[in-house]
């Protein structure tokens, strides 16, 4: 998760996450710290990075969100690929050379059949342009040295994979895939299915789990929305616990929200379901995370700053 440099005395402590509609050309930390100056925010993070060529939905947290933002890198996402067949790159995407060019005489019918096969659960090798440590080194820190490492697969799921449009020399597709799913691979491996090689040449990210059809909002939107008050922009805030939307809610009541808050371990009785659960105090307000356990008890993992 990207963070945010030492903060301008005018900064101000926030609380919530905004679905940022990522522009092109610029890198996510870049969009984050824009982002975070036109709300001011003290403290401000990403969850789950796009590449400069890639354009769509980056959540940002603010404040207290950042504290539960790893929770979001195990979401899923959806993706609108454009994949150049007939060419593939160094990079797998459109900043790479072209190394390879040849004729393309392929049908919608043997496109269907090819996506069919990487539907599901698939091994993916990750790119050598990727973020990946080596050695301690970072893939593509070897790649620009013109060397290249043995990489081991890994083991994804791609929920759905639909062919949108294709005009004999483009493909594009959606997918819903798991985390850590390499769109430029995935590209370049249907090209190859398809035996005549492929890049991707552009890439949005449509949706994040759990934010699916959630408003995305633009850089220039927000600056003119600031424009006419803060408080346009903090009512897009989505609240701290939107993130958190697949563990069930436990109410209880303030003197045991209380204790947590103190550290203490307590007693459900009588015991619900067990595993993590948002904790709800009496007022509605959420205050963090507690997984209950099997004997009954019920211990903090992750908490809210209430006193500010």
């Amino acid at each position: 998760m990207g963070r945010g440099a030492r903060s301008p005395k005018d900064f101000r402590d926030l609380d919530g996450i905004l679905i940022l509609d990522k522009p092109l050309g610029i890198s996510s930390n870049a969009a984050l710290q824009d982002t975070r100056h036109i709300f001011k925010a003290r403290k401000a993070g990403h969850s789950g990075s796009l590449d400069p060529l890639a354009t769509g939905v980056l959540p940002i947290c603010f404040g207290e969100a950042t504290k539960f933002s790893g929770y979001l890198l195990d979401a899923s996402k959806r993706y609108r690929a454009s994949c150049k067949l007939g060419q593939t790159s160094t990079t797998g995407d459109a900043e790479g050379e072209i190394v390879r060019d040849v004729p393309v005489k392929v049908s919608r019918q043997q496109i269907q059949q090819v996506l069919e096969t990487f539907t599901g659960d698939i091994e993916q090798i990750p790119p050598m342009h990727s973020a990946l440590k080596h050695k301690g080194k970072r893939l593509y820190e070897i790649a620009r040295q013109g060397k290249q490492v043995d990489r081991k697969p890994r083991r994804l799921h791609i929920h759905a994979l639909d062919l949108l449009s294709f005009d004999n020399e483009c493909l594009v597709i959606d997918v819903h895939c798991s985390k850590g799913t390499y769109i430029r691979t995935l590209a370049q491996d249907i090209g190859e299915a398809l035996g005549c090689g492929a890049y991707l040449s552009a890439l949005r990210r449509t949706g994040v789990e759990p934010f699916w059809g959630e408003d995305e909002y633009t850089i220039d939107r927000l600056r003119i929305l600031a424009g006419q008050g803060m408080d346009k922009i903090d009512a897009l805030l989505l609240p701290v616990s939107a993130a958190l939307k697949e563990f069930p809610a436990l109410l209880l009541d303030n003197s045991r929200c209380l204790q947590l808050q103190q550290g203490k371990v307590i007693r459900m009785e009588p015991a619900g379901s067990l595993g993590i659960h948002r904790l709800v105090s009496g007022n509605g307000r959420f205050i963090g995370l507690g997984e209950a356990f099997p004997d009954g008890s019920l211990a903090v993992k992750r908490l809210m700053n209430t006193t500010r």
